[in-house]
C-alpha cells in the first residue's frame, strides 16, 4: 500500500480524510495537538510534533511517505498574526523542502477560495487564473495568498512531485471550525444594508472525498472545488437557522473593529467584504479532471448544520 502522511491530522478535516483513505492507503499523521478523546478506530497513527521543529523532519525520514496531504494551517484568529503567518508560511516552506528532499511523489495542499478576495470588480465565477487579491482588503489573511503562491512555484519547480493545490469554497460540517460556520451559528447574523452576495458551500465530507479523488487521479495543478451550487447570503443565513440583521456599513465596520479588538467578534473587520461582495468560483477544471460530483446538496448541508448546532 502507498503511504499517506496528513499534516493537521488531529483536526476534523484531517480525521475525515484519514477515515476515507485508510481503506486504500497506509495512513499516518502529524499535528501540534494530540488526537481528541475519545479516539476513533479509524484515526491514523499520529506524531504530535510541530512542523517548524526538527522532529517533524524525523517523521518524514522515518515514514518516507509516498503522498503528503497538507492541512496544517492556522485558520482562526485566536493566535496573534505573527504566529499565524509563521506557522502557515514558514511551516509550508519547510514542508515543501522536505517533500523534495525525501522523495515524496504526490502532494495535495488544501488552500481556500478566500485567497481570491471579495472585491466589487470580481466576476460572477472566478477560474483558477484569476489573481489572488485577498491581501488588498483583508491583510490579516495575506498568508493564504502567500502559501498558495509558494505552492504554485513549487509545482512548477519540482515536476517530480505531482502537486495539486485545492481552493475549496466555504466548508460546513460537524468537525470543521470555519469563519463562515461561526458567522452562521450566531443567533443574529449582521448583513450590510443593500448587499446580498451569492455564496457557495461544500460539506466537509465532500471536501474529504475531493482530496481523496485528487490522490487517486494523481492530478497536477491548481483547482477550485466549488460545491453543489450558490445561494444569496440572506438565504444561507435563514437556512442555517440564524436571523439576518441588515446594518449600514458605516455602523457595521467600526462596530466589528471594536468588538474584534475586545475579543468579542471572531474575525477582523476585513472579513466584512465577504458579506458585501461575491467570491464565487467555477469548479469546471476540477470536475473535468476527477469527475467529482458532491454528494451533499445545499439543502442537506444547511439541514445538517442546523441539527448539528441546534440553531433551529
Amino acid at each position: 500500500m502507498e503511504k499517506i502522511l496528513i499534516t493537521g491530522a488531529a483536526g476534523g478535516q484531517g480525521r475525515l480524510v484519514a477515515h476515507l483513505a485508510a481503506r486504500e492507503y497506509d495512513v499516518c499523521g502529524a499535528d501540534r495537538e494530540p488526537m481528541p478523546v475519545p479516539q476513533r478506530p479509524d484515526d491514523p497513527r499520529l506524531y504530535v510534533v510541530d512542523l517548524l521543529r526538527h522532529k517533524f523532519e524525523d517523521v518524514l525520514r522515518r515514514e518516507r511517505p509516498d503522498i503528503v496531504v497538507h492541512l496544517a494551517f492556522v485558520r482562526h484568529f485566536r493566535t496573534d498574526l505573527i504566529t499565524r503567518h509563521r506557522v502557515n508560511v514558514a511551516g509550508t516552506r519547510l514542508l515543501l523542502g522536505y517533500c523534495a528532499q525525501y522523495g515524496v511523489r504526490q502532494l495535495v495542499v488544501v488552500s481556500s477560495a478566500y485567497a481570491y478576495g471579495a472585491l466589487p470588480e470580481n466576476p460572477n465565477y472566478m477560474d483558477e487564473e484569476f489573481p489572488l487579491n485577498v491581501s488588498r482588503t483583508y491583510p490579516e489573511v495575506r498568508d493564504l495568498a502567500e502559501v498558495d503562491t509558494l505552492c504554485s512555484s513549487f509545482l512548477w519547480q519540482h515536476s517530480e512531485v505531482q502537486t495539486a493545490i485545492l481552493r475549496p469554497v466555504n466548508t460546513l460540517g460537524d468537525s470543521v471550525h470555519s469563519a463562515i460556520g461561526g458567522y452562521l451559528r450566531q443567533r443574529f447574523a449582521p448583513m450590510i444594508l443593500g448587499f446580498d452576495p451569492m455564496m457557495q458551500f461544500l460539506h466537509e465530507e465532500d471536501l474529504a472525498r475531493a482530496i481523496l479523488e485528487t490522490i487517486r487521479r494523481r492530478i497536477r495543478g491548481v483547482f477550485n472545488v466549488a460545491g453543489p451550487g450558490a445561494v444569496p447570503l440572506s438565504v444561507a443565513i435563514e437556512e442555517s437557522g440564524s436571523t439576518a440583521i441588515p446594518l449600514p456599513e458605516i455602523a457595521l465596520r467600526p462596530l466589528a473593529r471594536r468588538l474584534f479588538a475586545l475579543g468579542l467578534y471572531p474575525v477582523p473587520p476585513g472579513a466584512i467584504d465577504f458579506i458585501k461582495y461575491p467570491c464565487t468560483v467555477t469548479g469546471r477544471r476540477f470536475e473535468s479532471a476527477t469527475r467529482f460530483v458532491p454528494q451533499w446538496s445545499l439543502r442537506d448541508i444547511f439541514e445538517h448544520f442546523r441539527e448539528a448546532h441546534g440553531t433551529r
